[in-house]
């Protein structure tokens, strides 16, 4: 059996970054949901899912950050998604209306300081 993807995780604070290397389609999907909600917690103010290491991104992949998102924003949480600019990975995120719906930065710092609150 070849794993398709692979999951680092972290925090930033409050935040949970989770890097996905590799690709997420319909046979990874639900297992990749699992570990990405098993990050935040009631403490968690946002999560980061940094996407740049990932090669494909098929409906079941979207449809997964999708409810992501729905789930985070239910318990008023931010869920911003990390993809490189022009990449074909971004270009689904628009096709879709995903970078609508969630925040979409270019860089993991970029992320990181949109969910930041701002310093006083």
């Amino acid at each position: 059996m070849t794993v398709l993807a692979r999951i680092a995780e972290g925090h930033h604070d409050d935040v949970a970054v989770a890097a996905v290397h590799g690709e997420i389609d319909a046979s990874n999907a639900p297992e990749i949901g699992e570990r990405l909600r098993s990050l935040v917690t009631n403490r968690s103010a946002a999560m980061v899912v940094d996407l740049t290491g990932t090669t494909y991104l098929d409906s079941a992949g979207i449809n997964l950050l999708f409810a992501l998102g729905e789930q985070m924003s239910g318990r008023q949480q931010a869920l911003v998604v990390v993809v490189a600019d022009r990449s074909p990975i971004a270009r689904m995120l628009s096709i879709t209306a995903l970078d609508r719906t969630v925040t979409v930065e270019g860089t993991l710092a970029d992320a990181l300081d949109a969910v930041r609150p701002p310093a006083p």
